[in-house]
């Protein structure tokens, strides 16, 4: 995605324009994105995430097969033109409900009648456009929270209000689906970022006010992390700060720091914006259980779909470069043996504390 400073009414004006034109010189209107499938993702070894390759789609109106997609994208971008002249915003949900409608009385057809089809259509203008879904006035649902020695000041309704990370208590601040849009990240005073995985650690941790005794930015997206939450991530390692990444161990875990480390296939098309490849694992894994005893006694049975889930990832290009991983991967189908990062709460609640601490410490990272 483009970081220049773009105004996203007059991107969408001139798909418009084109489309007139074309319309109006007796051509084929169409519709040019890249493929987004699969087939067509890279693994960039030099910046170290998955990005678009250059094989490029075309949809145009006079072709049956393509002419409802095509009139869909058009209406998506006509009221996303909207939103953004109206400075009003809503989820791709409310857009989808705004478009839920018949294409006339004799036309027993709807624009939508499934979320699921409005969505990817959604990417495809993002990727066409080169455009985020939040410039086009579009969120999705909070997910992820943050505690730490930062300030951020958010223009909220002609409003500026300043919001203290360290002093939010108990919830911490709720990460926004959009952290670029009228929204700064100020006197950052933390050392490094620490991603928990879970929430349930998040407030363990937080309890023990962990972030304000090591000096770091606490941060649990929730389960796996939303483009809000990796894109926030991203503009904090920009700022220098070390990013650490706490995860169960299993393949769904690990596969979180995955995306947050090179992005997702998904939202390849977001490239570097929403991978931060400089992040580190610190745990927990396989491996741990040479070390802490009591962790053995900890593990639960790994399920069919956790084996198959690990041993895809052992194909996947960006993992398998790095041995440590395969080790790891290929202990746990062994083994058919997972951990919870909640079993480090065994010994006493605080162990988690020292477990994190002692990591960092003597740099017993992975890749």
């Amino acid at each position: 995605m483009s970081e220049k400073r773009v105004k996203p009414a007059e991107v969408i004006e001139e798909l418009g324009d084109s489309v007139v034109k074309e319309i109006k010189s007796g051509k084929n209107p169409k519709f040019t994105t890249l493929v987004r499938t699969k087939s067509n993702i890279e693994f960039d070894q030099k910046r170290g995430y998955l990005k678009l390759g250059s094989n490029k789609e075309e949809r145009s109106f006079l072709n049956i097969s393509q002419s409802k997609r095509f009139m869909q994208t058009i209406a998506i971008a006509s009221k996303c033109h909207k939103f953004v002249k109206e400075n009003l915003h809503t989820t791709i949900r409310g857009l989808f409900y705004q478009l839920k409608f018949s294409l006339g009385e004799d036309v027993d057809e709807n624009i939508f009648s499934e979320q699921a089809e409005s969505n990817p259509l959604i990417e495809d203008l993002e990727v066409a456009l080169d455009l985020r879904r939040e410039n086009l006035n579009l969120n999705a649902n909070r997910k992820g929270v943050l505690a730490g020695n930062m300030k951020i000041i958010d223009t909220f309704g002609n409003e500026k209000i300043e919001i203290d990370c360290s002093k939010q208590g108990r919830s911490g601040w709720a990460i926004p689906s959009d952290v670029d849009n009228d929204i700064e990240f100020v006197d950052v005073k933390a050392k490094y970022v620490l991603v928990v995985e879970k929430d349930a650690l998040w407030q363990r941790l937080n309890e023990d006010l962990f972030w304000k005794k090591e000096n770091m930015i606490l941060i649990t997206p929730q389960g796996q992390a939303a483009r809000g939450t990796r894109r926030l991530i991203r503009k904090l390692a920009d700022k220098g700060l070390p990013v650490y990444v706490f995860t169960d161990s299993d393949a769904w875990g690990w596969y979180i720091y995955w995306t947050i480390k090179t992005g997702s296939i998904n939202l390849a098309y977001m490239g570097g914006d929403v991978a931060t490849p400089e992040a580190k694992f610190i745990g927990v894994t396989i491996s741990d259980l040479d070390k802490y005893e009591f962790l053995k006694k900890m593990t639960i049975n790994a399920s069919d779909v956790d084996l198959k889930r690990a041993q895809e990832m052992l194909n996947y290009e960006w993992i398998k470069r790095h041995k440590e991983w395969e080790t790891e991967l290929k202990r746990m189908i062994a083994i058919k043996k997972k951990l919870e990062q909640d079993a480090l709460q065994g010994p006493r609640l605080t162990f988690v504390d020292d477990y994190i601490r002692d990591k960092i410490k003597n740099k017993e990272f992975l890749p």
